[in-house]
């Protein structure tokens, strides 16, 4: 069998230094926003190349705080991309805002820059552009769109942890919201999320609304949310953190195998833009009879999974908002041949090597 995601893999290679962390948090008796959780603040902050970190109990929370501290609220608009998990739009939700779409973009999934102007309207006041897959947006372009709108940027990297554009690393504007999902690239061991910020009021701001509104013990400015992050979870972070650029490393070398085996058969593979560093949480690719494929690879003991089968407009719980089938025909289409196949930095070259063998055994 070869997984889709292989955890265990991972961590028999740090067994011993994660069971460390572990007890030394035990010992502590210290378990929700204590001393590794500022010291995994701290280190992550530096690994983004930024000044603060904040870190929460879910991705999701981390969307719904970074909104909430930029002053998003109910009436405003904010623009975002129908491709995408569905916790980006809940969030938005979650602040009593509406959110608006943009297709996506024909190579790399993210949104559509060229339709991101169109899109705005007098009550928009945000674009969360998404780091589909563990590649940047379109950044530059954004920034630029943003600033002759004045608009807010918040950017979703929980699928890009490392990721860089034009050499930086993520975020590029001022914050940005990151998951620790077990499966992510700097996965816990349970939930956890973070907001990046070069902004020390916004900072503050969100280290008050995680822990019930508080500026200091028993002092409330205001109603906040129950969204502390656990030490155990900090310090198995911290340990894996200093794991992360060789992981990245070992998942570009994947995708190598991966985009060289592959570029002679009836599949779309990824498509990396020259101004990015893509990080591949996933490794997706496009094909028809995907159905079909699947079952052929199950029946192989190939692991595979779909990110994501229904764009967000489609889905039930966004009806109200009037989209159809139709309204968005570059995301609409490409969900019915999306495919991610294994990737993890411990999958070996042979795994790959027949993982690509049983693709081309059914597309021939």
């Amino acid at each position: 069998m070869i997984k889709f995601v292989d955890l265990n893999a991972q961590y028999d290679s740090i067994k011993h230094e994660i069971n460390n962390a572990i007890n030394e948090v035990l010992e502590s008796t210290t378990f929700i926003l204590g001393q590794q959780l500022t010291n995994f603040e701290k280190e992550f902050a530096g690994f983004c190349n930024a000044k603060y970190c904040s870190g929460l109990n879910t991705g999701t929370s981390a969307l719904h705080l970074a909104l909430l501290a930029k002053g998003i609220g109910k009436g405003d608009e904010v623009i975002t991309t129908p491709n995408t998990f569905f916790a980006t739009c809940e969030a938005i939700s979650y602040t009593g805002a509406i959110p608006q779409f943009v297709d996506i973009d024909k190579e790399t999934y993210n949104m559509d820059i060229e339709k991101l102007e169109k899109s705005i309207t007098s009550k928009t006041k945000a674009i969360i552009p998404v780091h589909l897959y563990g590649q940047p947006a379109d950044m530059k372009e954004i920034m630029e769109i943003a600033e002759r709108h004045n608009l807010i940027v918040i950017e979703d990297a929980c699928q890009a942890h490392g990721a860089e554009h034009h050499k930086k690393r993520v975020p590029i504007a001022d914050i940005g919201c990151f998951s620790f999902y077990p499966a992510k690239n700097l996965g816990a061991y349970g939930e956890g999320g973070a907001v990046v910020t070069n902004d020390k009021e916004i900072d503050n701001i969100i280290r008050a609304y995680r822990d019930h509104g508080q500026i200091k013990r028993h002092v409330h400015k205001f109603i906040g949310y129950n969204y502390r992050f656990d030490e155990i979870q900090a310090a198995i972070l911290r340990v894996k953190l200093r794991h992360l650029n060789k992981w990245i490393e070992l998942r570009r070398k994947n995708t190598k195998i991966y985009n060289e085996l592959l570029e002679d058969c009836d599949a779309v593979i990824p498509v990396e833009k020259e101004y990015n560093k893509h990080v591949y949480h996933l490794y997706v690719i496009r094909v028809k009879q995907r159905q079909k494929l699947i079952e052929h690879l199950n029946s192989k003991g190939v692991q595979t999974a779909i990110h994501y089968p229904t764009p967000i407009h489609l889905q039930e719980a966004y009806s109200f908002l009037g989209y159809k089938k139709g309204s968005f025909p570059i995301a609409e289409q490409y969900v019915d041949g999306i495919l991610s196949l294994p990737m993890y930095p411990e999958l070996k070259q042979e795994e790959i090597v027949f993982v690509v063998k049983s693709v081309k055994e059914f597309l021939k």
